[in-house]
Protein backbone atom coordinates (compact mmCIF):
# COMPACT_ATOMS: atom_id res chain seq x y z
CA UNK A 1 0.00 0.00 0.00
CA UNK A 2 2.81 2.37 0.92
CA UNK A 3 4.54 1.68 -2.42
CA UNK A 4 1.32 2.45 -4.32
CA UNK A 5 0.85 5.74 -2.42
CA UNK A 6 4.47 6.63 -3.11
CA UNK A 7 4.04 6.06 -6.85
CA UNK A 8 0.91 8.21 -6.96
CA UNK A 9 2.51 11.01 -4.96
CA UNK A 10 5.69 11.04 -6.96
CA UNK A 11 3.78 11.13 -10.26
CA UNK A 12 2.13 14.31 -9.01
CA UNK A 13 5.61 15.87 -8.99
CA UNK A 14 5.93 15.54 -12.78
CA UNK A 15 7.01 18.78 -14.43
CA UNK A 16 3.84 19.98 -16.18
CA UNK A 17 5.63 22.82 -17.98
CA UNK A 18 8.02 20.42 -19.71
CA UNK A 19 5.21 17.99 -20.54
CA UNK A 20 3.12 20.77 -22.11
CA UNK A 21 6.17 21.93 -24.04
CA UNK A 22 6.77 18.42 -25.42
CA UNK A 23 3.11 17.98 -26.36
CA UNK A 24 2.98 21.38 -28.09
CA UNK A 25 6.00 20.58 -30.27
CA UNK A 26 4.75 17.07 -31.07
CA UNK A 27 1.24 18.26 -32.07
CA UNK A 28 2.81 20.99 -34.21
CA UNK A 29 4.95 18.28 -35.81
CA UNK A 30 2.00 15.97 -36.53
CA UNK A 31 0.20 18.81 -38.33
CA UNK A 32 3.28 19.59 -40.43
CA UNK A 33 3.88 15.88 -41.09
CA UNK A 34 0.36 15.57 -42.46
CA UNK A 35 1.30 18.25 -45.00
CA UNK A 36 4.80 16.93 -45.75
CA UNK A 37 3.40 13.44 -46.48
CA UNK A 38 0.46 14.81 -48.56
CA UNK A 39 -1.80 12.66 -46.38
CA UNK A 40 -4.87 14.87 -46.90
CA UNK A 41 -4.63 14.62 -50.69
CA UNK A 42 -3.67 10.96 -50.99
CA UNK A 43 -5.67 9.62 -48.08
CA UNK A 44 -2.54 7.75 -46.95
CA UNK A 45 -2.13 8.46 -43.25
CA UNK A 46 0.23 5.54 -42.59
CA UNK A 47 3.18 7.69 -41.51
CA UNK A 48 0.99 9.81 -39.27
CA UNK A 49 -0.42 6.68 -37.65
CA UNK A 50 3.07 5.18 -37.21
CA UNK A 51 4.29 8.41 -35.62
CA UNK A 52 1.39 8.47 -33.15
CA UNK A 53 1.91 4.77 -32.35
CA UNK A 54 5.62 5.44 -31.72
CA UNK A 55 4.66 8.35 -29.44
CA UNK A 56 2.18 6.17 -27.54
CA UNK A 57 4.74 3.38 -27.14
CA UNK A 58 7.29 5.89 -25.85
CA UNK A 59 4.80 7.22 -23.28
CA UNK A 60 4.29 3.68 -21.92
CA UNK A 61 8.07 3.18 -21.72
CA UNK A 62 8.44 6.54 -19.98
CA UNK A 63 5.86 5.62 -17.36
CA UNK A 64 7.73 2.39 -16.68
CA UNK A 65 11.03 4.26 -16.48
CA UNK A 66 9.61 6.86 -14.09
CA UNK A 67 8.98 4.16 -11.50
CA UNK A 68 12.73 3.49 -11.31
CA UNK A 69 14.75 6.05 -9.39
CA UNK A 70 17.38 7.53 -11.70
CA UNK A 71 20.00 6.92 -9.03
CA UNK A 72 19.18 3.22 -9.19
CA UNK A 73 19.89 3.42 -12.93
CA UNK A 74 23.13 5.22 -12.12
CA UNK A 75 24.28 2.42 -9.83
CA UNK A 76 24.17 0.14 -12.87
CA UNK A 77 26.16 2.51 -15.07
CA UNK A 78 28.67 -0.18 -16.06
CA UNK A 79 25.87 -2.38 -17.41
CA UNK A 80 24.48 0.56 -19.41
CA UNK A 81 27.95 1.26 -20.82
CA UNK A 82 28.37 -2.37 -21.93
CA UNK A 83 24.88 -2.21 -23.42
CA UNK A 84 25.94 0.87 -25.41
CA UNK A 85 28.91 -0.98 -26.89
CA UNK A 86 26.79 -4.02 -27.76
CA UNK A 87 24.12 -1.91 -29.46
CA UNK A 88 26.75 -0.25 -31.65
CA UNK A 89 28.41 -3.59 -32.49
CA UNK A 90 25.24 -5.53 -33.27
CA UNK A 91 24.77 -3.65 -36.55
CA UNK A 92 27.79 -5.60 -37.89
CA UNK A 93 26.13 -8.97 -37.36
CA UNK A 94 25.55 -10.54 -40.83
CA UNK A 95 21.88 -10.79 -41.70
CA UNK A 96 20.86 -8.44 -38.89
CA UNK A 97 22.66 -5.18 -39.64
CA UNK A 98 21.50 -3.25 -42.70
CA UNK A 99 23.27 -0.73 -44.92
CA UNK A 100 21.29 2.26 -46.18
CA UNK A 101 22.64 5.24 -48.11
CA UNK A 102 26.22 4.09 -47.57
CA UNK A 103 25.99 3.79 -43.79
CA UNK A 104 25.55 0.78 -41.52
CA UNK A 105 23.35 2.12 -38.74
CA UNK A 106 20.27 -0.09 -38.61
CA UNK A 107 19.18 -3.58 -37.63
CA UNK A 108 16.14 -5.21 -39.21
CA UNK A 109 13.59 -6.65 -36.80
CA UNK A 110 10.86 -8.13 -38.98
CA UNK A 111 9.17 -5.22 -40.77
CA UNK A 112 10.90 -2.65 -38.56
CA UNK A 113 14.26 -0.92 -38.90
CA UNK A 114 15.91 0.15 -35.65
CA UNK A 115 18.74 2.66 -35.53
CA UNK A 116 20.62 1.39 -32.50
CA UNK A 117 22.58 4.59 -31.93
CA UNK A 118 19.31 6.29 -30.97
CA UNK A 119 19.03 3.94 -27.98
CA UNK A 120 22.70 4.44 -27.17
CA UNK A 121 22.03 8.14 -26.62
CA UNK A 122 20.01 7.05 -23.59
CA UNK A 123 22.27 4.28 -22.23
CA UNK A 124 25.42 6.36 -22.75
CA UNK A 125 23.94 9.41 -21.02
CA UNK A 126 23.07 7.30 -17.95
CA UNK A 127 26.56 5.78 -17.75
CA UNK A 128 28.68 8.80 -18.70
CA UNK A 129 26.92 11.07 -16.21
CA UNK A 130 28.04 8.75 -13.40
CA UNK A 131 31.65 8.77 -14.66
CA UNK A 132 31.71 12.57 -14.84
CA UNK A 133 30.01 12.91 -11.45
CA UNK A 134 32.93 11.09 -9.83
CA UNK A 135 35.39 13.55 -11.37
CA UNK A 136 33.59 16.77 -10.59
CA UNK A 137 36.10 19.54 -9.98
CA UNK A 138 38.95 17.27 -11.10
CA UNK A 139 39.11 18.29 -14.75
CA UNK A 140 41.80 20.94 -14.55
CA UNK A 141 44.58 19.19 -16.46
CA UNK A 142 44.94 16.98 -19.52
CA UNK A 143 46.03 14.15 -17.25
CA UNK A 144 42.81 14.40 -15.24
CA UNK A 145 40.75 14.59 -18.44
CA UNK A 146 42.26 11.48 -20.07
CA UNK A 147 40.18 8.87 -18.13
CA UNK A 148 36.83 10.45 -19.09
CA UNK A 149 37.95 10.79 -22.73
CA UNK A 150 39.11 7.15 -22.86
CA UNK A 151 35.72 6.08 -21.49
CA UNK A 152 33.96 7.89 -24.35
CA UNK A 153 36.31 6.90 -27.18
CA UNK A 154 34.83 3.44 -28.00
CA UNK A 155 31.41 5.06 -28.53
CA UNK A 156 32.81 7.82 -30.74
CA UNK A 157 34.93 5.42 -32.80
CA UNK A 158 32.05 2.99 -33.33
CA UNK A 159 29.86 5.89 -34.49
CA UNK A 160 32.53 7.15 -36.88
CA UNK A 161 33.04 3.80 -38.60
CA UNK A 162 29.33 3.40 -39.42
CA UNK A 163 29.98 6.16 -40.72
CA UNK A 164 27.73 8.67 -38.94
CA UNK A 165 29.46 12.01 -38.50
CA UNK A 166 26.29 13.81 -37.47
CA UNK A 167 25.56 11.21 -34.80
CA UNK A 168 29.17 11.37 -33.59
CA UNK A 169 28.84 15.13 -33.11
CA UNK A 170 25.64 14.56 -31.11
CA UNK A 171 27.57 12.34 -28.69
CA UNK A 172 30.36 14.91 -28.64
CA UNK A 173 27.86 17.55 -27.51
CA UNK A 174 26.53 15.28 -24.76
CA UNK A 175 30.09 14.71 -23.55
CA UNK A 176 31.12 18.37 -23.73
CA UNK A 177 27.94 19.57 -21.98
CA UNK A 178 28.54 17.29 -19.01
CA UNK A 179 32.26 18.04 -18.75
CA UNK A 180 31.66 21.80 -18.96
CA UNK A 181 29.14 21.73 -16.11
CA UNK A 182 31.49 19.49 -14.10
CA UNK A 183 34.13 22.21 -14.17
CA UNK A 184 36.22 21.56 -17.27
CA UNK A 185 39.13 24.01 -17.28
CA UNK A 186 38.61 26.85 -19.78
CA UNK A 187 42.26 26.66 -20.89
CA UNK A 188 41.74 23.03 -21.91
CA UNK A 189 38.70 24.07 -23.97
CA UNK A 190 40.77 26.74 -25.73
CA UNK A 191 43.61 24.33 -26.45
CA UNK A 192 41.20 21.66 -27.68
CA UNK A 193 39.59 24.16 -30.05
CA UNK A 194 42.97 25.22 -31.46
CA UNK A 195 44.01 21.57 -31.78
CA UNK A 196 40.78 20.79 -33.62
CA UNK A 197 41.44 23.58 -36.09
CA UNK A 198 44.93 22.27 -36.74
CA UNK A 199 43.58 18.75 -37.31
CA UNK A 200 40.85 19.85 -39.75
CA UNK A 201 42.85 18.75 -42.87
CA UNK A 202 43.51 15.31 -41.34
CA UNK A 203 39.87 14.93 -40.26
CA UNK A 204 38.76 15.81 -43.79
CA UNK A 205 41.10 13.18 -45.28
CA UNK A 206 39.62 10.51 -43.00
CA UNK A 207 36.02 11.34 -43.89
CA UNK A 208 33.88 9.01 -45.97
CA UNK A 209 33.41 10.06 -49.66
CA UNK A 210 29.80 11.16 -49.16
CA UNK A 211 30.82 13.27 -46.15
CA UNK A 212 33.50 15.03 -48.22
CA UNK A 213 30.87 15.75 -50.87
CA UNK A 214 28.69 17.44 -48.26
CA UNK A 215 31.58 19.64 -47.12
CA UNK A 216 32.44 20.57 -50.70
CA UNK A 217 28.78 21.30 -51.38
CA UNK A 218 28.66 23.62 -48.37
CA UNK A 219 31.79 25.47 -49.54
CA UNK A 220 30.44 25.79 -53.11
CA UNK A 221 26.73 26.55 -52.62
CA UNK A 222 26.19 27.70 -56.21
CA UNK A 223 27.50 24.50 -57.80
CA UNK A 224 24.44 22.30 -58.35
CA UNK A 225 26.61 19.41 -59.53
CA UNK A 226 26.92 18.54 -55.85
CA UNK A 227 23.87 16.45 -54.80
CA UNK A 228 23.69 18.13 -51.42
CA UNK A 229 23.38 21.56 -52.98
CA UNK A 230 20.22 20.63 -54.84
CA UNK A 231 18.62 19.72 -51.51
CA UNK A 232 19.67 22.95 -49.84
CA UNK A 233 18.74 25.17 -52.81
CA UNK A 234 15.24 23.67 -52.92
CA UNK A 235 14.96 24.14 -49.17
CA UNK A 236 16.00 27.80 -49.39
CA UNK A 237 13.56 28.40 -52.25
CA UNK A 238 10.77 26.93 -50.13
CA UNK A 239 11.66 28.98 -47.04
CA UNK A 240 12.21 32.18 -49.04
CA UNK A 241 8.95 31.86 -50.97
CA UNK A 242 7.00 31.53 -47.72
CA UNK A 243 7.52 35.17 -46.82
CA UNK A 244 6.20 36.42 -43.51
CA UNK A 245 2.90 34.50 -43.35
CA UNK A 246 3.52 31.57 -45.70
CA UNK A 247 1.45 30.13 -48.54
CA UNK A 248 -0.91 28.43 -46.14
CA UNK A 249 -0.98 24.97 -44.58
CA UNK A 250 -1.08 22.24 -47.29
CA UNK A 251 -0.48 24.87 -49.99
CA UNK A 252 3.31 24.75 -50.33
CA UNK A 253 4.21 24.42 -54.01
CA UNK A 254 7.74 23.16 -53.37
CA UNK A 255 6.34 20.62 -50.94
CA UNK A 256 3.38 19.49 -53.06
CA UNK A 257 5.52 19.22 -56.21
CA UNK A 258 8.00 17.02 -54.31
CA UNK A 259 10.90 19.34 -55.06
CA UNK A 260 11.90 19.25 -51.40
CA UNK A 261 14.11 16.25 -50.54
CA UNK A 262 13.10 14.12 -47.54
CA UNK A 263 10.49 16.73 -46.66
CA UNK A 264 8.91 14.57 -43.97
CA UNK A 265 12.18 14.14 -42.08
CA UNK A 266 15.46 16.00 -42.59
CA UNK A 267 13.90 19.00 -44.39
CA UNK A 268 10.55 19.35 -42.65
CA UNK A 269 11.61 22.78 -41.36
CA UNK A 270 11.54 23.97 -44.98
CA UNK A 271 7.89 22.85 -45.20
CA UNK A 272 7.18 24.95 -42.10
CA UNK A 273 8.90 27.96 -43.68
CA UNK A 274 7.07 27.64 -47.01
CA UNK A 275 3.59 27.04 -45.66
CA UNK A 276 3.59 29.04 -42.41
CA UNK A 277 6.29 31.60 -43.27
CA UNK A 278 8.37 33.51 -40.75
CA UNK A 279 5.47 33.34 -38.30
CA UNK A 280 5.53 29.54 -38.32
CA UNK A 281 9.33 29.33 -38.10
CA UNK A 282 9.48 31.76 -35.18
CA UNK A 283 6.67 29.86 -33.46
CA UNK A 284 8.50 26.54 -33.50
CA UNK A 285 11.81 28.20 -32.57
CA UNK A 286 10.03 29.88 -29.63
CA UNK A 287 8.57 26.53 -28.54
CA UNK A 288 12.03 24.97 -28.71
CA UNK A 289 13.51 27.84 -26.69
CA UNK A 290 10.91 27.36 -23.94
CA UNK A 291 11.62 23.62 -24.08
CA UNK A 292 15.39 24.08 -23.65
CA UNK A 293 15.07 26.80 -21.00
CA UNK A 294 12.74 24.60 -18.94
CA UNK A 295 15.28 21.76 -18.97
CA UNK A 296 18.10 24.12 -17.99
CA UNK A 297 16.04 25.27 -15.00
CA UNK A 298 15.29 21.65 -14.07
CA UNK A 299 19.03 20.90 -14.18
CA UNK A 300 19.59 23.69 -11.67
CA UNK A 301 16.82 22.39 -9.41
CA UNK A 302 17.98 18.73 -9.38
CA UNK A 303 18.60 17.35 -5.89
CA UNK A 304 22.04 15.95 -6.77
CA UNK A 305 24.80 16.49 -9.29
CA UNK A 306 24.18 13.19 -11.06
CA UNK A 307 20.65 14.33 -11.85
CA UNK A 308 21.99 17.66 -13.10
CA UNK A 309 24.42 15.88 -15.43
CA UNK A 310 21.68 13.66 -16.90
CA UNK A 311 19.54 16.70 -17.74
CA UNK A 312 22.54 18.62 -19.10
CA UNK A 313 23.44 15.68 -21.36
CA UNK A 314 19.90 15.45 -22.75
CA UNK A 315 19.65 19.23 -23.13
CA UNK A 316 22.97 19.37 -25.00
CA UNK A 317 21.79 16.63 -27.35
CA UNK A 318 18.52 18.41 -28.20
CA UNK A 319 20.15 21.83 -28.52
CA UNK A 320 22.66 20.59 -31.09
CA UNK A 321 20.07 18.65 -33.09
CA UNK A 322 17.72 21.65 -33.26
CA UNK A 323 20.48 24.06 -34.34
CA UNK A 324 21.98 21.58 -36.82
CA UNK A 325 18.70 20.70 -38.54
CA UNK A 326 17.42 24.27 -38.84
CA UNK A 327 20.87 25.54 -39.86
CA UNK A 328 21.32 23.00 -42.67
CA UNK A 329 17.93 23.82 -44.22
CA UNK A 330 19.13 27.43 -44.60
CA UNK A 331 22.66 26.60 -45.83
CA UNK A 332 24.21 27.86 -42.59
CA UNK A 333 25.63 24.44 -41.65
CA UNK A 334 26.71 21.45 -43.84
CA UNK A 335 23.96 18.89 -44.40
CA UNK A 336 23.90 15.87 -42.09
CA UNK A 337 21.24 13.28 -41.37
CA UNK A 338 20.20 14.92 -38.09
CA UNK A 339 16.43 15.15 -37.76
CA UNK A 340 14.32 17.90 -36.16
CA UNK A 341 13.50 16.59 -32.65
CA UNK A 342 9.88 15.57 -31.95
CA UNK A 343 8.79 16.78 -35.40
CA UNK A 344 10.61 14.80 -38.10
CA UNK A 345 9.17 11.43 -39.12
CA UNK A 346 10.99 8.44 -37.66
CA UNK A 347 10.01 5.94 -34.96
CA UNK A 348 13.49 5.23 -33.58
CA UNK A 349 14.33 8.92 -33.27
CA UNK A 350 10.99 9.85 -31.69
CA UNK A 351 10.98 7.01 -29.16
CA UNK A 352 14.59 7.61 -28.08
CA UNK A 353 13.99 11.36 -27.81
CA UNK A 354 10.95 10.84 -25.60
CA UNK A 355 12.66 8.27 -23.37
CA UNK A 356 15.55 10.74 -22.96
CA UNK A 357 12.98 13.30 -21.84
CA UNK A 358 11.59 10.63 -19.54
CA UNK A 359 14.99 10.65 -17.82
CA UNK A 360 14.70 14.42 -17.40
CA UNK A 361 11.20 14.04 -15.90
CA UNK A 362 12.56 11.25 -13.67
CA UNK A 363 15.15 13.61 -12.20
CA UNK A 364 12.69 16.50 -11.92
CA UNK A 365 9.99 14.56 -10.06
CA UNK A 366 12.48 13.45 -7.38
CA UNK A 367 13.87 16.87 -6.50
CA UNK A 368 11.66 16.91 -3.39
CA UNK A 369 11.44 14.43 -0.54
CA UNK A 370 8.10 12.62 -0.61
CA UNK A 371 6.44 12.43 2.84
CA UNK A 372 3.42 10.34 3.84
Amino acid sequence: MKTKKYKIKILKELDIKLILSILSIFIFGIIMLSSATHARDTGNYSKIIKQIIAFSLAVILILITLMINYNTLGKNYKAFYIMSIILLLIIWVPGLGKVQEGSRRWIKLGPLYLQTSELVKITFTISYAKIVEKRRGKLNTIKELIPVIIYAMPILVLMLIQPDLGGTIVFGCIIFGMLFVAGLNIDIIKKAFIGLLILVPLIYMLMAPHQKVRIQAFLHPDDLSYPGNYQVVQSMIAIGSGGSKGKGLYNGTQNNSNFLPVQDSDFIFAVIGEELGMAGMFTIIFLYMMFIIRMINMAREAKDFYGTLIIVGVTSMFTYQIIQNIGMTMALIPVTGVTLPLISYGGSSLVSSLISLGLVLNVGMRKKKINF
